[in-house]
């Protein structure tokens, strides 16, 4: 009456509610805590198939969040440097300043002038020239 085996289980993960979430905290590439990069020239580069499935997937996610306030982004290529790597140009970008205080010791120090306690382990994005190949638009004849 009773099978005397156990009921196998499956052997691949159970599917996921949040696939794209699951999948991007694993990526390492153009991804970080608030955002997703895609290059333009890679995208654009992608097989036909791809494309059109890129082309339909930003459509519908335009028609479905369009009423949004959509803020216009800037993108910087950017790479992450150790704070006492950097020039005074870098830093300001990154809102640090370095002074030098009283006992002639480097003191970093943040946007909101709090020192930064161990400059040595402090790790910031600084930008960088783009690694990514842009290719010039085709010319229709």
């Amino acid at each position: 009456m009773y099978a005397s085996e156990p009921i196998p289980r499956p052997t691949r993960r159970p599917a996921s509610a949040t696939p794209l979430r699951d999948h991007l905290e694993g990526a390492k590439l153009g991804v970080d805590e608030g955002y997703v990069v895609l290059p333009r020239s890679l995208a654009e580069e992608m097989p036909l198939p791809w494309q059109q499935q890129m082309a339909y997937l930003i459509d519908e996610l335009h028609r479905t969040y369009g009423d949004l306030a959509w803020p216009i982004y800037r993108v910087v290529p950017s790479r992450i440097e150790r704070l006492v790597d950097l020039d005074e140009g870098q830093l300001a970008e990154a809102g640090y300043l370095l002074e030098i205080d009283t006992t002639g010791e480097l003191v970093y120090r943040d946007r909101n002038d709090v020192v930064v306690p161990d400059p040595q382990c402090r790790e910031v994005l600084v930008s960088c020239l783009d690694p990514i190949p842009r290719h010039p638009p085709a010319i229709s004849p």
